[in-house]
């Protein structure tokens, strides 16, 4: 078995990014993949302006006895005129600073008096002032090639003026389910069956990566029927990705069919929930070469495995330059005294700044999941008492 972390780097390797870029609007960009950098043409901010609502002045004209004479009023969007010696501009955030002033008070420093006023405590030169270019200077590069546009940098590319931006087209997915038991909400189950959750987990996983999914549902536990879904997926998807009959047992017929149609570039990760894994490439039908990712069934399973490995890789193959997730150290509030063999992942949250652990860590218990807020990653042959640091990774960091 590979390491978590031999097994994620192999994936990495055989991340082939998309090369087909289009242009979209700006405003329908969020989470897509920037394929071109972005460059500003104009200089943010353009012009010195006001930080606060208060007076703008020339510190030379200061004295804490003296008053000045309000001559103009500035509002944002408006240009003001020269400040005249001995006078002070009532300004507002955002507003151009005038001319000639070097320095602006905020008004609950101010004390006024009709068109006059009068600042006691002496200013600090250049105080309240945004610089012109302080945040982008023309010709600057503000986005580059292979981020993922976040709300943050749409905002960034909305204020150099860019309403297109080019990204790689979305990653097509192409998702299917095996196993006899397993049926989808709204269908009664008989005797044996339970109710396929992995489906509606997955889809919105993928969803929320911004893929393309195509869901071709369940397919039966059987060679040939998987090996026809497989070749029915390869016509439409860049990734194929399944979710059960990866394991050993006699009705797993997911490596072999994968077997037929490609081969096998990595099997099992020696970590719980989730050691069996499967990497390949589905090249042998003509015409095609998707990658393929095959899931564990039980769905605490498949979720820590998209989470760790999946999303990863699909970024990667997405064109995101940045594919990695942030972890912290954190106090353990319980004790884990059944060190495994394999590194283990469990589900936890942090409450009054320590690591607690959901009741049942069972690989079939998906409320676990639900309940938590990250993963609490246990290195093989590792112990844990109360209090000693564990490393915690946030779902909000693995879903992203």
């Amino acid at each position: 078995m590979l390491s978590v972390d031999e097994a994620r780097a192999k994936l990495l390797e055989h991340a082939r990014p998309l090369i087909e870029t289009e242009a979209i609007a700006a405003d329908a960009a969020l989470n897509r993949v920037l394929a071109e950098p972005l460059i500003a043409e104009v200089t943010v901010p353009p012009l010195d302006n006001s930080a606060m609502d208060g007076y703008a002045l020339r510190m030379a004209d200061w004295a804490a006895d003296k008053w000045l004479h309000v001559a103009q009023r500035i509002p944002a969007g408006q240009v003001g005129q020269p400040l005249t010696l001995g006078t002070a501009a009532r300004i507002f955030t955002g507003a151009p600073i005038p001319e000639g002033a070097d320095t602006v008070v905020m008004q609950e420093d101010c004390e006024t008096r009709d068109d006059r006023v009068r600042i006691a405590t002496a200013p600090k030169l250049g105080a309240n002032i945004r610089r012109a270019g302080e945040d982008i200077a023309d010709g600057q590069t503000v986005l580059h090639a292979g981020e993922r546009l976040t709300a943050a940098r749409l905002g960034v590319a909305a204020s150099v003026g860019a309403t297109e931006l080019t990204v790689h087209r979305r990653l097509r997915v192409a998702l299917f389910f095996t196993g006899d038991e397993i049926v989808l909400p709204g269908h009664p189950l008989k005797a044996g069956q339970i109710y396929n959750s992995n489906r509606a987990m997955l889809l919105a996983l993928l969803q929320g990566l911004g893929c393309e999914v195509r869901d071709l549902g369940i397919v039966a536990d059987k060679f040939d029927a998987t090996v026809n879904a497989l070749e029915q997926a390869t016509r439409h998807a860049d990734v194929v990705l399944t979710s059960g009959g990866v394991s050993v047992g006699e009705e797993d017929h997911v490596k072999a069919a994968v077997e037929k149609l490609g081969r096998i570039e990595m099997w099992k990760v020696a970590m719980k929930p989730g050691k069996p894994l499967v990497y390949g490439r589905l090249n042998k039908i003509p015409g095609a070469d998707s990658d393929f990712l095959g899931l564990p069934g039980n769905p605490v399973s498949a979720f820590v495995v998209f989470c760790l490995f999946v999303r990863p890789f699909l970024l990667a193959r997405m064109g995101a330059a940045n594919t990695d997730a942030l972890s912290f150290s954190v106090p353990a509030a319980f004790d884990w005294k059944r060190p495994g063999q394999r590194r283990e992942f469990l589900r936890g949250k942090i409450e009054g700044g320590r690591a607690v652990l959901y009741p049942n860590q069972s690989s079939g218990v998906l409320t676990s999941a639900a309940w938590a807020d990250g993963l609490v990653d246990i290195e093989a042959g590792h112990s844990v008492h109360e209090g000693d640091d564990v490393r915690f990774w946030p779902l909000s960091e693995l879903l992203k």
